[in-house]
This record gives C-alpha cells, sequence and structure tokens, in this order.
C-alpha cells in the first residue's frame, strides 16, 4: 500500500514542479498516470439474481486496481435507491484483504420492480462517474409481474461506428453498427446500406444483441445511410458519418498469439501521415511503442505479440508524426491468465426436507485466496448477466449499458469471440485525454484515497482566541451501545484542527468530550465531530442509469416460484404474529456464564464472534504458568510453541493479533500477565475483522478482572458534552438454521437462500474448507455459486447444481 500512496505523492509533487513533457514524451507521461492515477473497479456477488420484498440481499464485494486486489481503499460505500432515484440506505464497510461484506433488508411494503444500487470508493470519484459500479436488483412485486416481456415499441436508435473512428475516402474500412431502445438493451433489425442514389450497397445483418459490421469503401462525393426495419415493424434511416478525403484508417484482428494490425493512408495524405507512431497499452501502461514508416507505402502490417498479455483490454492509439491521434481501437486479450484453479466437490447430497448436506472447496494454488459462496433454490436462478470475470475485465472498463456480458465468458468458441469484439467496437473505453497527456496537464484529483479506517476527527471554532499555558487537548469517552467505553486523546493544532486515527466501530457510540487544560472552555467553544467517513442522508435523489428489469421476468416458471417462496413466507409471518406470549417464554433460555462473561467484558467487533471463550475466574489453570501454556492444546488449530525465550504462535499459516483489554499488544507483554489476574479469554477463528493488520491469523483477547480499584479509576463523564457519532454500517449475520436435533417447536423453513458465506479464506496450510448446510422444506434442486480472487488478481468462478 505504500509504494502506491507514494507513487500518488510523486505523482502530485512533478504537477506541483510544473512537470513537462513534450509530444515525443507521450509515453513518459503515461507512466505517471499509470503511476499516479491507478484505477479502481468493483465487482459484487450477491447471494441471488431475484429477491421477494422482506427478503435480505447478502453480498460480498471486491475491489481491484489494475488487476492486483486493491491497496489503496480500506473503506466501500454503498447507496441504495428505489425506482423514483431516491435514495433509501447508504452503507459503508471497511474493507479486508480488499474486499467488503454486507447486507440490505428490502422493506417489506416495497412497491418498485427494482433496487438500484450504487458502490464506490473515495478514490473512484475522480473518476468519470460512468466508472462507478451500478445495478439494478429484481424484486418479485406486482409492478414486476406487470411487466411484459418486451415493452410496447420506442424509438429505436441505431449507433454508427467505423474501425479506427473515421470514414477516409477510397479506404476500405469495417463498419460496426448497433440497435438499442432508450434503455440501452438490444433491437433486432434488418436493413440496407444505400448510397445518395438510392443504389444498395450492402445488407444488413444483426450477429448478436443488435449489433452487426459491414465493410465499405467510400467513393468521392457519395454519402450513404442505413434504412432499416427494427423488430416491432417501425422504420428508420440512419445516416453514416461523412467521410473525409484525405487520412488514414487502421484495422485490428487477433489470434490467440498475436494482433494483425493493417494501416492505410491516402495517396494525398499530409506529410505527418507518411510516418506514423503506434501506441499499445493496456490498464494505462505502455506495452508496445511502434514506429510505422509509410513514406514510399499506402499500406502497412505490422504483428504484435499478446499470447504472453494478461486478459483483458488492449487499446491501439495510432498517431501522425506530430504525435496527433488519428485512429483507435480497443480489442479483447483473453489468455485465461485471469483464473485460479479450484474444486467445488459434493460429499453429502439429501434434498429432502431439512436434510443435512455437505460439500467441500478445495484451492490448489498456494496464495492466499478470498472467496464467498451461496446455495440458493435452483428453482428461482435466471442466468448471470454479471460475473466477478466480467465486471472487472469489461463492464468496469466500457462506458455505456453492456447486455450480459457474463455471456461473453461462456465459452471460447469463434461466434462469441467474435461477438466480443462486436462490443469492442460499439461501445466507449478509458481514453486518455491526448491533448492533456501531450500538455502535461494531470487529472484532477479532488479526493485522495482512503489508505486507513475510520477516525476521530474534527474542528474546533474559537480556538485561535484561547491562549493557555499548556498544549490544547481533546479528551474523549466513546460509550457504545453495549456500555463499552473508550478513552481517547487529541491533541489540537493551531488551526483548531485534531484527530485520532485508532479508531474503529459500528452502529453509533455516544462521544464524551472536554478539553485538559479547562473545562469552561466548552463554553468559548464549539466542537465539530466527524468520523472521516462520507455520508448521505437518506432522501436524496440520483438519476438512475438505464436499467434492464423487463427482459428477467420473462422466465414465467421463476416468477411462480419466487411467489410460491413469497406465499409460504408471508403465511409464516401469519402465523408468528399469532403466537401466544406463553410460547415465546418458553423458547426463552437462560444464560450461561460464557455468555454472562461475553457481556461484562467485551464490546464492539469483540463481542460474540466465531471462536473459543474461556472463563479463567472459576478454572484451576491447570498448573499453568502463563497464559500462552494454559492455552496449548484447548484452540484445535492453534499451534503454540514455548520452546524458546519467547513463545510463538500460528493458526492457518498467519500469526493471530493479541489484545489487552481490547487494545493490541505484544507477545511479551501477554507473557508477562499473571494468569490470576485474567477474567476471560476469546480466541477468534481467522479472519478476525476487528484487527487493523488484517487478522488473518485470528486473534486471542485477554481480558484482566474487573474490580472496586477499576471502576474507580474509570474516568467520571459528570460535566463533559456529548454528542452521538455514527461508524461502519452495522449488518446482518446470515442464519443457518442446524436440524441435526428435532425443533422444540414446528416453523415452516422457507430459505430462498440456504447458505451464505461472504469470507472464506485459503492458503497454502489450509487448502480446504468444508461446508455443511441443512435443506429447506421445499427445495428440490439447489444451485451453489462460488466466486473469488486470490492475492495475485486471479479470478474464480464455479456454479453447481444440487439435484
Amino acid at each position: 500500500m505504500k509504494s502506491i500512496v507514494n507513487r500518488i505523492v510523486l505523482f502530485l509533487l512533478l504537477t506541483v514542479a510544473g512537470f513537462h513533457a513534450g509530444a515525443q514524451a507521450i509515453d513518459s507521461m503515461m507512466a505517471v498516470y499509470a503511476q499516479g492515477f491507478p484505477k479502481e473497479k468493483i465487482h459484487i456477488h450477491f447471494d441471488k439474481q431475484l429477491y421477494n420484498p422482506d427478503e435480505t440481499i447478502w453480498y460480498k464485494v471486491y475491489l481491484m486496481a489494475g488487476i492486483q486486489p486493491s491497496p489503496l481503499s480500506k473503506n466501500m460505500y454503498v447507496e441504495w435507491y428505489d425506482t423514483t432515484g431516491r435514495m433509501i440506505k447508504q452503507t459503508v464497510a471497511p474493507l479486508y484483504l480488499s474486499s467488503a461484506k454486507g447486507s440490505f433488508d428490502i422493506p417489506a411494503d416495497y412497491k418498485g420492480s427494482f433496487i438500484h444500487l450504487k458502490a464506490f470508493t473515495r478514490w473512484m470519484l475522480n473518476d468519470d462517474t460512468a466508472f462507478l459500479y451500478e445495478r439494478d436488483l429484481l424484486i418479485n412485486t406486482a409492478s414486476a409481474q406487470a411487466m411484459p416481456k418486451k415493452a410496447a415499441p420506442q424509438t429505436t436508435g441505431v449507433g454508427i461506428f467505423p474501425e479506427g473512428g473515421t470514414l477516409i475516402t477510397g479506404l476500405n474500412s469495417r463498419v460496426a453498427f448497433k440497435a438499442v431502445n432508450p434503455y440501452g438493451l438490444p433491437v433486432l433489425i434488418k436493413g440496407v446500406l444505400v448510397n445518395d442514389k438510392k443504389e444498395v450497397i450492402d445488407s444488413l445483418q444483426v450477429k448478436h444483441d443488435g449489433m452487426g459490421m459491414f465493410n465499405l469503401q467510400p467513393l468521392p462525393g457519395e454519402k450513404y445511410q442505413l434504412n432499416w426495419t427494427d423488430e416491432f415493424g417501425v422504420k428508420g434511416i440512419t445516416n453514416l458519418p461523412a467521410a473525409k478525403e484525405q487520412g488514414t484508417v487502421m484495422n485490428v484482428r487477433t489470434t490467440n498469439e498475436k494482433a494483425v494490425v493493417v494501416i492505410q493512408r491516402t495517396a494525398n495524405a499530409a506529410e505527418p501521415l507518411k510516418q506514423m507512431h503506434l501506441l499499445i497499452h493496456m490498464n494505462q501502461d505502455l506495452l508496445y511503442k511502434v514506429t510505422i514508416k509509410m513514406q514510399e507505402r499506402l499500406i502497412q502490417r505490422a504483428e504484435i505479440p499478446i499470447d504472453e498479455l494478461p486478459t483483458g483490454i488492449v487499446q491501439f492509439t495510432l498517431f501522425s508524426n506530430d504525435w496527433t491521434p488519428v485512429a483507435e481501437r480497443v480489442v479483447f486479450v483473453n489468455n485465461h491468465y485471469h483464473e485460479f484453479n479450484a474444486k467445488l466437490n459434493p460429499i453429502t447430497v439429501d434434498l429432502d426436507k431439512r436434510k443435512k448436506n455437505v460439500f467441500e472447496i478445495v484451492v490448489n494454488d498456494t496464495t492466499v485466496s478470498n472467496l464467498s459462496v451461496a446455495v440458493t433454490d435452483a428453482g428461482v436462478i435466471s442466468p448471470d448477466q454479471h460475473t466477478i470475470f466480467s465486471d472487472f475485465l469489461i463492464s468496469s472498463e466500457l462506458k455505456g449499458y453492456i447486455h450480459n456480458p457474463a455471456y461473453y465468458f461462456t465459452s471460447d468458441t469463434d461466434s462469441i469471440t467474435a461477438h466480443l469484439d462486436l462490443v469492442m467496437m460499439t461501445n466507449g473505453w478509458r481514453r486518455f485525454d491526448w491533448d492533456k497527456i501531450k500538455a502535461a496537464v494531470p487529472p484532477l484529483l479532488k479526493y485522495m484515497p482512503e489508505t486507513a479506517y475510520m477516525s476521530l476527527k474534527g474542528t474546533v471554532f474559537g480556538a485561535k482566541n484561547i491562549s493557555t499555558r499548556e498544549p490544547l487537548q481533546l479528551n474523549f469517552i466513546l460509550v457504545g451501545k453495549d456500555s463499552s467505553k473508550t478513552l481517547l486523546f487529541a491533541p489540537v493544532d493551531k488551526d483548531g484542527n485534531f484527530e485520532d486515527p485508532g479508531v474503529f466501530f459500528y452502529d453509533t457510540v455516544k462521544v464524551l468530550y472536554n478539553f485538559n487544560a479547562n473545562n469552561k472552555l466548552s463554553a468559548q467553544t464549539q466542537v465539530k465531530l466527524e468520523n472521516g467517513l462520507m455520508r448521505k442522508e437518506p432522501g436524496t435523489t440520483t438519476m438512475l442509469g438505464k436499467g434492464q428489469p423487463m427482459y428477467i421476468w420473462s422466465d414465467s416458471i421463476s416468477r411462480l416460484r419466487m411467489n410460491y417462496f413469497l406465499s409460504e413466507q408471508e403465511k409464516l409471518r401469519r402465523s408468528m404474529a399469532s403466537a401466544t406470549l406463553q410460547e415465546v417464554i418458553v423458547k426463552t433460555k437462560s444464560k450461561n456464564p460464557i455468555q454472562l462473561m461475553d457481556e461484562k467484558y467485551t464490546s464492539g467487533l469483540f463481542a460474540g464472534g466465531d471462536g473459543y471463550s474461556f472463563d479463567l475466574t472459576d478454572d484451576k489453570f491447570a498448573g499453568a504458568v502463563d497464559l500462552f501454556t494454559y492455552l496449548q492444546g484447548k484452540v484445535p488449530g492453534l499451534q503454540i510453541n514455548n520452546s524458546g525465550s519467547q513463545p510463538s504462535m500460528s493458526w492457518r499459516g498467519a500469526t493471530p493479533d493479541l489484545f489487552l483489554n481490547e487494545m493490541r499488544s505484544e507477545i511479551g507483554t501477554i507473557q508477562n500477565i499473571n494468569v490470576f489476574d485474567v477474567a476471560y479469554i476469546k480466541v477468534f477463528r481467522p479472519p478476525f475483522f476487528g484487527s487493523f493488520g488484517g487478522g488473518a491469523g485470528g486473534a486471542i483477547a485477554i481480558y484482566t478482572k474487573k474490580g472496586t480499584d477499576a471502576r474507580r479509576a474509570s474516568p467520571d463523564s459528570k460535566g463533559m458534552d456529548k454528542t452521538v457519532l455514527g461508524g461502519y454500517s452495522r449488518f446482518r449475520e446470515f442464519y443457518s438454521p442446524s436440524y441435526e436435533r428435532p425443533p422444540a417447536s414446528f416453523e415452516a423453513d422457507v430459505r430462498n437462500t440456504l447458505y451464505w458465506n461472504p469470507y472464506i479464506i485459503t492458503n497454502k496450510k489450509t487448502p480446504r474448507f468444508r461446508v455443511d448446510f441443512y435443506n429447506n422444506d421445499i427445495s428440490k434442486k439447489l444451485q451453489i455459486v462460488l466466486e473469488g480472487m486470490n492475492q495475485d488478481g486471479k479470478m474464480i468462478r464455479i456454479v453447481k447444481l444440487l439435484e
């Protein structure tokens, strides 16, 4: 992370210093852009594609920069909008291993046909807003069911895209076209290409999703147009752009090993077009720079090796000899270097009611892999239009709506490759502003990356008018909803600003504060507190992108299945509402001693959790001389070596983080604590999200005993000012019931999502992960979807049916 941040700083220093690059040094300035403005992009794995009102949307966000997991940002923002563009909610989540988990509860009375979401980091706001992640998730409501497969006849638009960008008189060009409706959805058309004499030059043939291609060699003085009829019977005319009398055209075709570039120029071309420069670049990095000499030729051919390039979009830009861009083209290279190997092995498959099912995820790669998996009813699945491959490799790179981008990764057949090339020719891409590049003008960086988590920061208004003998300092007590307290101190600078970056909490906390020098200063000043995160209030409106909901619900079987789940869920709600108070009391369980200890000692991310707990107030310690000796053999998988002067630990190939009273600590400190002074120990399985270091090895939290001395030492909040401060969004934890023992009472199980796990971490030492879950009462066929990426930026997606 430091290296990339340093690149950005260097980038800014060059800007301030007035760095100037001549036209001959465009490639050098491109390197400055690549290092100083790396592009982040997002994929979100949802538990399913279709939802009923009052259901929970479970999701996992993955973040990349170029072809690597992004080390830039630490916070992920997701905004949720209704069909009118009114924001329902904003959520903010911390990023761990370049990913974040979350959930969103669909209101029970939601009437819209879809929910629109927008996801981004602060750093991404420097880029064109077209590259923020946006999706529409379909909701099974009356308005969605009323939608026809196709809307009534609407205005069809046909776009024309000459290869390279322009038509030149006398030079043969490939010309792509794309027919869409106002929502950007593809429309089938048929028609002909005619000249201004109404002579038919060629016929139009749609190859895929409203896209096609034809060849044209413009003749001097002639104009051309497309006469077409769409699938609704509506006729239209689209004029082709006028051909230039002189210039150059570029044609690019690819094979598995190379890209063949053919460049033509007119005989009367200007002198700068007789020697040109071809730049081939990818992810803002320059790959090749080729000089094209055409003083004695009207056509030139170049072969560019692409067999060792990473998977993704490659841009070809042709410059004249005075470095004016004259043609551009993007192609997609797929060498399958974007994938890593994993297997999903079913072990036990039993689709009877409430029966246990088991499968295993095996990752043979030795690098750390970060995965998410969902198991859902296969009767309501629809073809995924977006996958981790399509989002990272296509949708995040091209402007405009791309219909069903996941289709282009379903196979390597020549037809799908040709269809993908049509997408490359008919959509905008992330181009450089070459005039700014030549003039060494950097992009405007309004937002710096959030390389740290939230902080307690703000401004003291009126501080400049106060003189004190001691430096001004604010004392804070943060009180959580569980009554936990955290004491913080923040020095105030001469401008009245203060910041403490060591803050991490969910939901809200009550903040009590005063000045160390004089409590009366509160009356002379005003303190503004922030958490360092961007906030947007519900009710804010936005312009929604072009959605595609009307196509999904053409699957009547899926709609009927969703309606069945909806009716069963409604029956369950009614039965639960009619349950008597007496029945509720029967189900209530008294808290065991461990739960009471957890309530007494833990807070925030340390409360609850997945791991092991030990109450030392009623333990004989079994002769343990220190805490590490006490823990030996008590936690499966946790290896503790006491052979040296200082213990060493390992869990799943990483070292657990240590906390003393929820403050980060070191092995030496923990080793010196008297076992009799410890009340409670919690050992968290990896990963542990409360650890700033990532928590890949889990965590061990030690709590010393509380007594009257500890209570007297607690800071007194009397006379302190107070406010409420928001933190990270609090998300639901997915509940997966166990039917190993018959339940005390029978309630219908109509879960649509049977299993969801947003964080499965594998590495060289632990390449396997076992998943156990129980079927519901009605599903007879299930679908498993596994997605993820590893620390090298390679991706995986596996879909398997259980039936």
